[in-house]
């Protein structure tokens, strides 16, 4: 599978490998005890010592019995992160340093998702390291919104509000 790096693939879950070569092995490690979808920060959220218990099931002609022919799918377990109020930063397929239109790029839209959230966390007292850690490391819901209207992918990121000890949303009146 490879850098399977997903927040929802946890405890509990199922996932089914197509393998192409006889004999292959399976490895598993990188535990996070939490991390948001992206690996904004590149070191996979918080990474955490611990044990893995799995059982495998090679399926003869899995392959094309269950019709997952090149990459793995899964059925996430029942413990994944549950936030149902957020806020959303979105971000666009703009290049951020000379504005240049890349043309339905979802990596560069998503990034300038994180860029968004990044510099509206640092109105709320986040330092930009800070901001750019808590994406990377809390459960964070990325998510490609559209990548069918040229020019503009659309990608979002949404942060959990109920991780923040107050309020975080933007206010009309210092006092509202």
């Amino acid at each position: 599978g490879g850098n399977c790096d997903i927040k929802n693939l946890s405890k509990g879950s199922r996932i089914y490998f197509p393998v192409f070569v006889d004999g292959a092995k399976l490895s598993v490690g990188d535990l996070h005890f939490s991390q948001g979808d992206g690996e904004i920060t590149f070191c996979g959220g918080i990474e955490m010592p611990g044990w893995i218990e799995l059982r495998v099931n090679v399926i003869k002609n899995g392959m094309d019995t269950y019709q997952i022919k090149k990459n793995p799918a899964f059925k996430p377990g029942p413990v994944m992160p549950n936030y149902t109020d957020y806020i959303v930063f979105e971000g666009i397929s703009v290049n951020e340093f000379n504005g240049k239109q890349t043309y339905l790029d979802a990596n560069t839209a998503y990034r300038n998702a994180c860029l968004n959230a990044i510099e509206f966390l640092k109105t709320r007292g986040f330092t930009g390291e800070q901001a750019y850690m808590l994406l990377g490391s809390a459960p964070v819901q990325g998510t490609v919104a559209g990548i069918v209207d040229v020019p503009n992918a659309c990608c979002t990121i949404a942060i959990p509000r109920e991780i923040f000890k107050g309020d975080i949303l933007p206010k009309l009146e210092p006092d509202e």
